[in-house]
C-alpha cells in the first residue's frame, strides 16, 4: 500500500472526509483544483487537511491530486490497514561536513588532555589567556558560573542550529506508527502480518542510526568547546594530586561544612565539578525557556 493509499484511508474514517475525497477526486479528472472550485461542497477545514496530508499538492495553476489511482484505492473498504508500509516519510540522514569531522577530530584528542600531563598544560595555558583576567577579579566560584552560563548558552544554540528537529520528529513517529500497527495485528492474532511489520521494523532500525547522528553532531562541537573549559578548571584545581596553579579559598556548603574545592563529595567527585553541573543545567533550563527554543521533537 502506498504512502497515498494508507493516508487517505485514515482520512475517511471521517465520513464528512470520505465525501470530501470523493468531490476532489471527481473534480481532479477534469484537471487541476482551486478553492474557487470546491468552496461550495467542501469547508475550508476539509481542503487544508487534504492539502496538510499532501493528498493535494501544488500544481502549475492550482492543485491536483499527488497520486489518483492510490487515492481511489484509499476510498475502498478494508478490514485493517496495519499491514501496509508507514506512511511516514523517512527524512535523509544529515551528512557531516568538513569541518564536523576536524571538531571531532580535535574532540578526541582534547579527550587525552585528561591524561596526558603536557597536552593538558597546553590547552590549561591557553585557555587561561581567556578566563585568567576573569579569574583574578571573580572568586572562583563565580568564575565555574560565568563557565557555566557560557557552555548553557552555546550548547543551546549549537544543538538549536545544528539538529533538526522536523527530521528526529520524522523518525519518532515513523518507529511509532511501526508499533501502533504491530500492536493492531497482535490484537487481531494475524501472525502474517506480525512477520512482515517485524521485517518492517528491522529495515527501520537505520532510523536509530539516522537519530543518533542527528543528535551526535551538535554534540561535538559542545564538546570541542566545553572540553578546554573543563581541562582549564582541572588544570587550575590541580589533576589528581598534581599542583594546582591557582590558589582558591575554601567554602562552605550545606551538610559538609567548610571544605576545599578538590574534597570529594560524592565517591571521588570533587565539589568544583559539582558545583559546575549544577550551574550548568539551572542555566541552560533559563536560557532555553527565555529563547523559548525546543529541544526535543514534536511528534503529530
Amino acid at each position: 500500500m502506498s504512502r497515498i493509499e494508507r493516508r487517505v484511508r485514515k482520512l475517511v474514517t471521517d465520513d464528512e472526509m470520505r465525501d470530501a475525497v470523493e468531490i476532489v477526486l471527481e473534480r481532479a479528472e477534469d484537471g487541476e483544483l482551486k478553492w474557487i472550485d470546491v468552496r461550495e461542497d467542501l469547508t475550508s477545514g476539509q481542503w487544508g487537511r487534504l492539502i496538510e496530508q499532501e493528498i493535494l499538492v501544488d500544481g502549475e495553476e492550482g492543485f491536483e491530486l499527488a497520486d489518483q489511482e492510490a487515492t481511489r484505492d484509499g476510498l475502498e473498504e478494508e478490514d485493517s490497514d496495519y499491514t501496509s508500509g508507514s506512511d511516514v516519510d523517512v527524512p535523509d540522514t544529515t551528512s557531516w561536513t568538513q569541518y564536523d569531522k576536524g571538531a571531532l577530530v580535535a574532540t578526541l584528542l582534547f579527550f587525552v588532555g585528561y591524561t596526558w600531563g603536557p597536552i593538558r598544560d597546553l590547552i590549561g595555558n591557553a585557555v587561561h589567556l581567556l578566563l585568567g583576567p576573569i579569574n583574578n577579579v571573580l572568586p572562583f566560584y563565580a568564575v565555574i558560573m560565568v563557565i557555566a552560563l557560557a557552555t548553557g548558552l552555546y550548547s543551546t544554540l549549537l544543538r538549536a542550529a545544528l539538529m533538526d528537529m522536523d527530521k528526529m520528529s520524522k523518525y519518532q513517529e515513523r518507529m511509532k506508527d511501526i508499533q501502533d500497527r504491530r500492536k493492531e495485528a497482535k490484537e487481531a492474532g494475524d501472525d502474517e502480518a506480525l512477520d512482515a511489520i517485524q521485517e518492517e521494523q528491522m529495515e527501520a532500525m537505520s532510523d536509530q542510526l539516522g537519530m543518533f547522528k542527528e543528535q551526535f553532531r551538535p554534540m561535538v562541537w559542545i564538546m570541542f568547546f566545553t572540553i578546554p573549559a573543563f581541562l582549564w578548571m582541572y588544570w587550575m584545581v590541580g589533576f589528581r594530586g598534581s599542583d594546582a596553579h591557582g590558589t582558591f579559598d575554601a567554602i562552605v556548603i550545606p551538610i559538609a561544612g567548610t571544605v576545599e574545592w578538590t574534597t570529594g563529595i560524592i565517591g571521588p567527585i570533587q565539589i568544583w565539578i559539582i558545583w559546575y553541573f549544577l550551574c550548568s543545567m539551572a542555566f541552560t533550563q533559563i536560557i532555553q525557556k527565555s529563547l523559548n527554543i525546543q529541544m526535543s521533537p514534536s511528534t503529530s
